[in-house]
């Protein structure tokens, strides 16, 4: 039997698929569970998954390797709880946008290039396009929790490459879940109630947005990095915000204005722009 080789390039757009799809199933749940119960349900929900897959062990481990876990997971656990916070104010496509500046920002920083900093204001322009209203119509605290979330997607990427230093294939990831569930669990079941959160619908969407929020874009990433560029990574990822306002229009029926998706177009460009910087620099996003 041949075996079927997947293209890298095609794994990490299953996976901005998948994520993106999951948020918009996402922001369907948060209107009946909340943002938190949402997002604990999610990360529960994939923990078992996770640990089938990467069955880790603390073997050996030292008190820095657990730190870098720990850190991780809170960090994970936040960015999910601040994003989906943001859900419950912002279409999908503006609130990824907005989460994009964070991993930009990093990106710029890391490559000092002025042109790179050109695009990381260019980008600034695109988010305040993107919210597409007069200043007294902003959510500002939709906003808040989105531009909290994205920078904790910039503490994540730092994290994740200490925590992908010190624990082999997805063994640090399953590992950071349980912390980030330990984390979300709590506040999901305090605002949610047991018996929504336990209902039989609730918890097969759940793992709907489990499986295409977690479990697949990740296992998808961690596979195509093995062999992909970072740059070309970078660039690919860079579609987010697109593919989350084309998920929000067809499950959510969430439409932008030319306003937005100009101020959408203006912040992929300039992530193009800062991870082609060069093949050597060009920074992970």
């Amino acid at each position: 039997m041949r075996t079927v080789r997947v293209p890298p390039t095609a794994m990490v757009l299953g996976g901005v698929v998948s994520v993106q799809f999951g948020g918009a199933l996402a922001a369907m749940l948060i209107a009946r569970i909340g943002a938190a119960g949402t997002v604990s349900l999610r990360l529960a929900l994939a923990v078992p998954i996770l640990l089938l897959i990467a069955r880790p062990s603390l073997r050996k481990r030292t008190g820095r390797d657990l730190l870098a876990v720990i850190a991780f997971g809170i960090v994970l656990g936040l960015m999910n709880l601040t994003f989906y916070l943001s859900l419950e104010r912002l279409p999908l496509g503006v609130a990824v946008t907005i989460e994009f500046i964070g991993p930009l920002g990093l990106a710029a920083i890391m490559s000092r290039r002025r042109r790179d900093f050109i695009a990381a204001g260019a980008a600034a322009v695109g988010v305040v396009l993107v919210n597409g209203h007069e200043l007294a119509e902003v959510d500002w605290l939709g906003v808040a929790f989105a531009a909290a979330a994205g920078v904790l997607w910039a503490c994540y990427i730092l994290l994740s490459a200490e925590t992908g230093r010190r624990f082999a294939q997805l063994d640090g990831l399953a590992l950071s879940i349980v912390v980030a569930t330990a984390v979300t669990l709590p506040i999901g079941f305090a605002t949610a109630g047991f018996s929504e959160l336990l209902h039989w619908h609730t918890l097969l969407v759940g793992l709907s947005i489990a499986v295409l929020s977690s479990v697949l874009p990740y296992s998808l990433e961690t596979l195509a990095l093995r062999t992909m560029r970072p740059a070309v990574f970078g660039i690919l990822m860079s579609l987010e915000p697109a593919v989350g306002a084309t998920a929000g229009y067809l499950i959510l029926n969430q439409l932008l204005t030319p306003v937005q998706l100009a101020g959408m177009a203006c912040v992929v460009g300039a992530s193009i722009t800062i991870t082609r910087t060069s093949r050597s620099e060009a920074p992970d996003i």
